[in-house]
């Protein structure tokens, strides 16, 4: 199979581009290396790939790049690229969200018509929930989401299954719930925490650390992709989550006896965008795809703190 990742160089990107070489497929990996983070970590995220056959990598936005070149023999799109973050999205910096998230995504739906792709995997989020009335939280509830971020998640769901209806461009929707492990991006909570923590400073925690995550592993959020291109209903939407929800305190507190070292926690006022809870029904994921979480939010804690330290030269 010769698969796009688009995000290659991203957290989820760069492990789902590693999990496809080792299956021994292609892999055309796209990303533009924007600096919304530190470049380095996404360079030294790819070198895996680099080194192997059968990968290709591409530095190209998908804004504005020729995209059906990067079609050209792919049986499967798996696109994760985007711009990520809930607080980061108010204000002026939502013409960027708007530009990578929906635009983009657009534009590459439309290079996928007449392409002859069998599956388009697109990264959704369960930020397009907001503050879900249910919880477990099924893929029936009302989206109502709560950042501007979530909204051009959302809309790029809506966008995926319009080209399937409109153009049986044959696309799938994952709903990620906070993604946790290695390679993890600096802006989230784990990798500040065990960063600070590793550095003597000390972490913030917005609202009173009593909010609960339905925390996934990364390779669990990889295992799904693979069987969302394989099994994946045109057109639907999955939930993609750990199998169940743990508090931040209760999680720090699991940093803490991983890293041997006590966290000095400063509280802050709660983020605008942050929902209280979140947790994932994956029934429908479950039944229809197979998939089943199988790495706790303990292990998947000591994986990023192990890759973490390696990263700080702490190993």
């Amino acid at each position: 199979m010769r698969a796009v990742v688009t995000g290659v160089a991203g957290f989820i990107g760069s492990h789902l581009a590693d999990r496809l070489l080792a299956a021994g497929h292609e892999v055309v990996g796209v990303d533009a290396f924007t600096s919304t983070y530190d470049l380095s970590q996404k360079r030294r995220s790819i070198e895996g790939a680099l080194g192997r056959p059968g990968f290709r990598l591409v530095e190209a936005d998908l804004r504005s790049a020729p995209l059906p070149p990067l079609l050209e023999g792919a049986e499967v799109v798996f696109h994760q690229a985007a711009t990520a973050g809930v607080r980061a999205s108010w204000g002026a910096e939502f013409d960027g969200y708007t530009a990578n998230n929906v635009n983009a995504t657009q534009r590459l739906l439309e290079a996928c018509r007449g392409s002859g792709i069998r599956r388009f995997v697109y990264a959704s989020s369960s930020s397009i929930y907001g503050e879900s009335e249910t919880l477990p939280t099924s893929e029936d509830a009302l989206p109502r989401p709560i950042s501007p971020y979530g909204v051009t998640k959302l809309a790029g769901e809506h966008l995926a299954r319009l080209y399937w209806v409109q153009h049986r461009v044959p696309t799938v929707s994952l709903r990620y719930f906070t993604v946790v492990g290695p390679r993890q991006r600096p802006d989230m909570a784990f990798h500040r925490f065990a960063r600070a923590m590793l550095e003597g400073r000390p972490i913030t925690v917005y609202g009173d650390g009593e909010q609960t995550r339905d925390f996934t592993f990364v390779g669990d959020a990889v295992e799904a992709n693979v069987l969302a291109a394989e099994r994946g209903e045109n057109g639907a939407v999955y939930n993609i989550g750990g199998g169940g929800r743990v508090s931040v305190r209760q999680a720090i507190a699991d940093l803490e006896e991983i890293l041997e070292v006590r966290a000095r926690v400063e509280n802050a006022p709660p983020q605008h965008g942050d929902p209280r809870h979140t947790g994932a029904d994956v029934s429908r994921a479950r039944d229809q795809l197979g998939y089943a979480p199988r790495t706790p939010l303990r292990e998947a804690l000591r994986q990023e703190a192990q890759w973490l330290k390696a990263f700080l030269g702490r190993s």
